[in-house]
């Protein structure tokens, strides 16, 4: 069994399901991309795998347990830490403020974790004492992705991770994404850069209509034609 399991998940809003028997699995270490068009339900199923939505059939284990029916608060502490695409920093406080928020359930010493953060992300040890709201986009996703950080997941969600950056920002982002994997934590993120980010995948997850379409390697969805045809443009 991988890491995290969301098997056969079906689910959605007010009684309309938006994702039908969908899997999305990923193995400590590895980075799994989640792509397809807009409206495919990438986010949704980002959403049902951190509990905040009720599913009406499938399941979610975390390291072999069972965390269906967990509310998204009580999976903080077992380890996931999930990145939303907008509103994900708090604009009136520091950078450094972000960050210690996000150690709020941690009881103990976490200066080595904001030295991890701030090697990581040299940025943010600059800019510490900066209200978030003064930052770019870029800068912004890099306080939400550290403050995910600073609750040591094991499991770091990001939707959307690069939406409104410019290039050279999102190929940095991709770099420090890839330096988190390395250090041992399962990364799982919906990307509409759909190219870039398979070029750093492990593992992808072809989205439509709510539906699994295409399930492989990074590589081998990149060298797949039919998915380079409908969903790489060519």
């Amino acid at each position: 069994m991988k890491f995290l399991s969301a098997i056969n998940m079906t689910g959605g809003y007010g009684g309309a399901d938006i994702i039908h028997s969908c899997d999305i699995t990923v193995e400590k270490g590895e980075i799994a991309v989640v792509v397809g068009p807009n409206g495919a339900g990438k986010s949704t199923a980002m959403k049902a795998i951190f509990g905040m939505l009720d599913l009406s059939e499938g399941t979610v284990t975390l390291d072999g347990k069972d965390i269906t029916h967990m509310a998204p608060q009580d999976r903080v502490p077992i380890g996931m830490a999930f990145v939303p695409q907008n509103r994900n920093v708090f604009v009136s406080l520091t950078v450094e403020e972000n960050l210690e928020m996000g150690a709020f359930i941690r009881e103990d010493d976490i200066s080595e974790t904001m030295e991890q953060v701030y090697e990581l992300f040299p940025m943010l040890k600059e800019k510490r004492n900066q209200p978030a709201g003064e930052l770019s986009g870029g800068q912004r996703q890099q306080v939400a992705v550290g403050r995910a950080l600073m609750t040591k997941p094991k499991l770091l969600m990001l939707d959307e991770p690069t939406a409104g950056v410019s290039p050279i920002v999102m190929d940095d982002l991709f770099d420090r994404i890839l330096e988190i994997a390395r250090t041992g934590i399962a990364i799982l993120m919906v990307e509409q850069n759909a190219r870039h980010a398979l070029e750093i995948a492990d593992h992808g997850f072809v989205m439509v209509q709510g539906e699994n379409r295409y399930t492989d390697t990074g590589k081998a969805l990149l060298a797949n034609p039919e998915v380079r045809r409908s969903f790489l443009g060519g």
